[in-house]
């Protein structure tokens, strides 16, 4: 048995690599992206200085596009930008023409999953494909809504920033914080607000730098939670039920899940710490909103007042409607899992009586009513559900659903990079277009602000300075993705 010197000394040493780990995280951040043996088929762009000719800038902060533009990339940074006329081209440099092209930001997005739903009640730790399909689809950063995979997040994440696996950077956040009732048989059961506190004391030291809470949480450890979490500038988020919006943004939440969907603050007869919103009858209540009302304006000043973001997560709900299409990429997946959603898929055309009939567009017109009254909206895909949500097409859906919902294609654009680099603390770093960011770029044929489906044409990815090459990653995972 350890004695309590040597544990105390183990736990000491554990915090100090921890650290160490952190320091080396953000010296990586400040230089190209290392590239491992592992990586290196993938990568098309590995020279210190690259220099995007004659191409359409869209900067992410929701500026109009700038024609005949130039940026340089020096050691994994935006150097310079500026009119490709009067814009030098260092001597070396790698010069690449895209007349024609547009560069983005690379997109962040904030409700990701490494996980997938498998079979009854189980979700598979997908980390290898999910990962270079996010990367596929121009995300540069991520942050994982949620895990049921406990540390592999978290070492994944570590991984990608040493260079030995291809990926966006990733905000990791722990396992479910989630109260009895709900039944996952991967989701540890919170007994009271000391196991709330325990465990965000013991995924935070463990490298952890997110935490969601779940459904059936109480208000009593939410409150808990996110004290534990804000004592270690970490942020907490929530997929809510038992807990309504305002009780949230009294507990001090940071984000909501879902916008409006999950919200139950309206649902009649709701009890305290009661999850009632299952079956439709959240969305039922959204349904029958409107917008404007003063009760829902009070219920948006609230959370905009508390700085409480909403996470738009259109993807997973448009899965839920009648009529809508079938999602992208179906093919990346084994083709077990590929038959079992395409059932799915047409159960769900054939379900006339379907609540997401009406909720769904009402679900839209809550998220662009937030944004105007506004409130912080940040965007993910929740690849999960029913199964059906590949990401990286998924990602590229979600900024499409935006402009569908009534944001211009700059302001889902904003939306899907800015906002959420800031919400994540790295607005500073990533996001836009500026001279001193990382080079996190996506350079896609087409103009977006046109005609929002070019955000399907990803032609190549750079993450902090290296280019990778999103046919590559996508070939390495066809009809494999649900095996690792």
């Amino acid at each position: 048995m350890m004695s309590g010197r040597a544990f105390v000394w183990g736990m000491a040493l554990s915090m100090t690599t921890l650290l160490a780990t952190h320091v080396a995280a953000d010296a990586i951040a400040a230089q190209r992206a290392p590239i491992g043996p592992a990586t290196r088929s993938y990568v098309r762009v590995d020279t210190p200085v690259v220099a995007l000719t004659n191409v359409r800038l869209i900067d992410g902060t929701g500026a109009a596009p700038r024609e005949g533009q130039t940026l340089i990339v020096r050691d994994g940074r935006i150097a310079a930008m500026g009119p490709t006329a009067n814009t030098p081209v260092p001597d070396g440099a790698l010069r690449m023409d895209l007349a024609g092209k547009t560069v983005i930001p690379g997109l962040v997005m904030v409700h990701e999953h490494l996980y997938y739903p498998v079979g009854a009640g189980t979700y598979a730790n997908l980390t290898e494909s999910f990962t270079r399909l996010y990367l596929a689809g121009g995300v540069t950063s991520m942050r994982t809504g949620g895990n049921m995979n406990g540390i592999s997040e978290i070492l994944v994440g570590q991984s990608i920033a040493r260079g030995d696996k291809p990926g966006p950077w990733i905000d990791a956040t722990a396992p479910y914080l989630e109260g009895p009732g709900m039944g996952f048989n991967q989701v540890q059961i919170l007994r009271d607000t000391s196991d709330a506190r325990k465990l965000v004391e013991y995924w935070a030291d463990l490298g952890a730098t997110s935490f969601k809470a779940y459904m059936n949480i109480s208000r009593a450890a939410l409150k808990v939670a996110a004290d534990a979490a804000h004592r270690r500038g970490l942020k907490i988020t929530g997929h809510l039920c038992s807990v309504t919006y305002r009780e949230a943004a009294d507990a001090g939440i940071d984000d909501l899940e879902h916008a409006f969907f999950a919200m139950n603050d309206f649902v009649p007869n709701k009890k305290p710490d009661t999850c009632v919103g299952r079956g439709g009858a959240a969305q039922n209540t959204m349904a029958e909103l409107d917008p404007a009302s003063s009760d829902v304006q009070a219920l948006f000043k609230y959370l905009i007042d508390r700085k409480v973001a909403v996470t738009s997560t259109l993807t997973i709900f448009e899965t839920f409607t009648p009529g809508r299409p079938l999602p992208r990429g179906l093919d990346v997946l084994l083709p077990q899992l590929r038959e079992d959603y395409q059932r799915r898929y047409e159960s769900t055309q054939r379900n006339s009586q379907s609540p997401y009939l009406r909720a769904f567009p009402k679900g839209m017109a809550m998220e662009r009513a937030f944004a105007k009254a506004g409130g912080t909206v940040i965007v993910g895909t929740d690849p999960t559900g029913g199964g059906g949500l590949v990401p990286g097409f998924s990602n590229q859906r979600a900024v499409e659903l935006l402009v569908e919902a009534g944001f211009t294609p700059l302001e889902a654009i904003r939306i899907s990079t800015l906002n959420g680099a800031t919400y994540l603390g790295r607005g500073d770093v990533t996001g836009s277009l500026a001279i001193g960011k990382l080079a996190d770029l996506v350079v896609l044929g087409g103009n977006p602000a046109q005609d929002i489906t070019a955000i399907r044409n990803v032609e190549l990815v750079f993450r902090q300075g290296v280019g990778f090459d999103p046919k590559a990653l996508i070939e390495s995972v066809r009809g494999k993705a649900g095996l690792w």
